[in-house]
């Protein structure tokens, strides 16, 4: 007998996405933002960002509805079965490190920070290597205890996060936010790629969630009410006490919030939450690139886990808004070749789709064009001696969307012309 997939609820699914925008990376845009901008721009610029992810969460998660497949096999059609696997994987693999890198560092300075108020002195370089490497080594031999972690961590995270902001507004800090003025200039463009980048991947992805629904509109619900309120609250949590609390950070902020103690155990808990599935899923990744049997999937893992831990060491905290534009450069252009192909070419019937075998040059090329156009102001950016192009975070899914739908017609149109000859 042929098995039947479980269904799931729209509720469910909402629930699923707004845990995975719960987290430290959300708090540390909010953090970004009003850095370079008021707070009431910084709050437009994530409904904005948010916005654009719903939609793209829509459109993508719709098509793994319509076909019951995750998006790597939904692909398969613009980038061919090889090319989708390896195209996916490469992208899901360097997001995963990232964020390893960057969640092990936040984690290192909130230790390093409560050692110090017990009067131990410990580096933060050395401090994120302990705990990147306790964070890899639960990822490979306790993979259960994510579960566990998950349950104490977001409802703290959650917790701490709202009595801050109640005490922020009904305080004597209101005055201060009030009255904040940034230190930076950060552009709108440049705000919205930070936005975008944040949660860039978990759009494009979002079939691999979505595929168990029942139907479109359960994708539609769970996106519009799992998405947008949490990315607002937490989002904009991480810029009203960042600017409340004076702090210079997200780690800062949370030591101040409640007591030392409390505030740094929910961050470390929410590091540690998050990058055990960092490190599963690069390794996952690393597996489908490299074509490592399942046999060595903990070595995967592991290895995914100390090169997010190396990065920890080398401070890649520091480099987050980069890193954050390089992501919203690179991963839009996926979505912007697979709407082209589903929803413009294809008309959204799925009976029109079907995979492709091997690597669809036409469909990589869409891609690769948008993403390294969409990412050149970006790494210009870390060169100030050379020439400056201004951000356009959308540029890229755009360019990737006109590339593939120009370049399909024009080789169907090909095809009947040989054909009539």
């Amino acid at each position: 007998m042929k098995a039947v997939k479980e269904h799931q609820s729209w509720f469910s699914l909402g629930i699923i996405w707004a845990g995975a925008v719960i987290s430290i990376p959300s708090l540390l845009v909010g953090n970004a933002l009003v850095a370079g901008m008021g707070l009431s721009t910084a709050l437009l610029v994530t409904l904005a960002g948010y916005a654009i992810i719903v939609l793209l969460m829509i459109l993508q998660g719709i098509q793994s509805t319509d076909l019951g497949k995750p998006t790597v096999q939904v692909a398969a059609q613009v980038f061919g079965k090889t090319g989708s696997r390896t195209i996916l994987s490469i992208i899901l693999a360097i997001a995963c490190l990232g964020w390893f890198g960057i969640q092990a560092n936040v984690c290192g300075a909130a230790l390093a920070d409560l050692l110090a108020k017990t009067g131990v002195n410990m580096p933060v370089p050395l401090a994120s290597l302990i705990c990147g490497f306790v964070m890899v080594i639960s990822a490979v031999y306790g993979v259960k205890v994510l579960r566990v972690i998950s349950y104490i961590a977001v409802p703290l995270l959650v917790g701490i996060s709202i009595f801050g902001l109640i005490e922020a507004l009904t305080g004597d800090s209101l005055q201060i936010i009030q009255h904040h003025k940034p230190e930076g200039a950060m552009s709108f463009t440049d705000g919205l790629a930070i936005t975008l980048g944040s949660f860039a991947l978990g759009a494009v992805i979002a079939g691999d969630y979505s595929q168990f629904s029942r139907k479109r509109s359960d994708v539609l619900k769970a996106a519009l009410i799992g998405i947008v309120p949490a990315g607002l609250l937490m989002i904009g949590a991480g810029a009203v006490l960042t600017i409340a609390y004076q702090a210079s950070d997200i780690t800062a902020t949370f030591l101040s919030i409640t007591t030392p103690f409390v505030g740094g155990v929910v961050l470390i808990l929410a590091t540690w939450k998050t990058n055990l599935v960092n490190a599963i899923s690069g390794g996952f990744a690393f597996i489908n690139v490299f074509n490592v049997s399942k046999e060595k999937e903990k070595w995967a893992v592991g290895i995914a886990g100390t090169i997010g831990t190396v990065l920890a060491v080398v401070g890649i905290l520091n480099y987050f808004t980069p890193i954050m534009s390089i992501l919203s450069a690179m991963i839009p252009p996926v979505a912007g070749v697979m709407i082209a192909s589903y929803w413009v070419l294809g008309r959204g019937d799925k009976s029109r789709w079907h995979e492709v075998e091997g690597v669809n040059i036409l469909g990589v090329v869409s891609w690769l064009l948008g993403a390294v156009i969409a990412s050149t102001p970006v790494v210009l950016s870390l060169f100030p001696s050379l020439p400056q192009v201004p951000n356009q975070p959308l540029i890229g899914i755009v360019i990737s969307f006109v590339v593939y739908y120009a370049g399909y017609r024009l080789s169907a149109q090909k095809t009947v012309i040989l054909e009539e000859s």
